[in-house]
């Protein structure tokens, strides 16, 4: 789609140069809200075309109509990840229309908070699947139908599994084995070409702290005080790790999961938080919203 003639009046503030990405199309899963729009409104402005893709048709048309308005270029698929047949074809579907795909951020998941004892089977095997088995069969699909003719790179969204995570064991679990199968593809598919690395975030301001309620809402603006650096990350935090990630600079670099979490997963409490100041976070995205929860 055409780029918009009118100049947006802000744009997003990457450090990377503005046609890094320029002739090339990539794809955010989950990309109609929270870090995946993020991540689509830096893609975009870094000169990919960004395919973004979710179950809710109506918020991928409103983060594409934002990037539009920005001066980028967007395009919509909206299909379940969980769902092997509606994948399979999506893919087909954004490659007939767009051309090879260069690159995929496996961004979409989610999960509820729950101790192990009361985690159903329904409730396990969900998280799973929207968490490890979606991911894997968008890597086996892009991979089948383009990534192995041309090359590419894959950036696979874990999460801050490294101490265990209590409270959220079905995602823990889903997240370390996303971690794994970034490793074993690295190495299966390296012969094509093909890079695929993953992000771990910590705790991140973004609009998925706002689906949470009961004790675990009256935690998270507490979250801060258990970061070495004193404050939550923010969307273009992590953004940026994985346009990194995608990049020609990390053309070296694949099989790794990169941590995103202000050292959180390090402390002890043999070693207390120092009373410090907090540090200055990355304000790179001009769309960012606070989420409910921490105003």
């Amino acid at each position: 789609m055409p780029m918009s003639d009118t100049p947006p009046p802000h744009r997003y503030r990457s450090v990377f140069r503005p046609d890094l990405f320029a002739g090339q199309v990539h794809w955010v899963t989950g990309g109609g809200s929270g870090i995946g729009r993020c991540v689509a409104h830096e893609l975009a402005s870094l000169g990919a075309t960004v395919v973004i893709s979710g179950r809710k048709q109506d918020k991928l048309d409103a983060v594409r109509a934002e990037i539009v308005e920005d001066g980028g270029r967007c395009e919509t698929v909206a299909f379940d990840i969980r769902d092997e047949d509606a994948v399979k074809a999506g893919v087909a579907e954004v490659i007939v229309r767009l051309g090879p795909v260069t690159g995929l951020v496996n961004n979409a998941g989610g999960q509820f908070p729950a101790p192990l004892l009361a985690i159903s089977r329904k409730g396990f095997d969900a998280v799973v699947a929207n968490n490890l088995t979606g991911g894997f069969l968008m890597m086996r699909e892009l991979f089948n139908q383009c990534l192995q003719q041309h090359g590419g790179a894959i950036v696979n969204m874990t999460a801050d599994f490294r101490n265990g995570m209590p409270g959220m064991g079905h995602s823990g679990a889903a997240r370390a084995g996303m971690s794994n199968l970034t490793m074993t593809a690295a190495f299966e598919w390296a012969h094509a070409g093909v890079r695929v690395n993953a992000v771990a975030p910590g705790w991140i301001a973004s609009s998925g702290m706002d689906t949470y309620g009961g004790a675990m809402r009256a935690f998270i603006p507490k979250l801060k005080e258990h970061v070495p650096l004193r404050r939550m990350g923010v969307e273009a935090e992590v953004s940026g790790a994985i346009c990194f990630l995608l990049s020609p600079a990390a053309a070296f670099i694949t099989g790794v999961t990169l941590q995103i979490d202000g050292a959180a997963s390090l402390g002890s409490e043999i070693f207390p938080l120092g009373k410090t100041s907090p540090s200055q976070p990355f304000d790179g995205f001009h769309r960012a919203v606070t989420p409910d929860v921490l105003k």
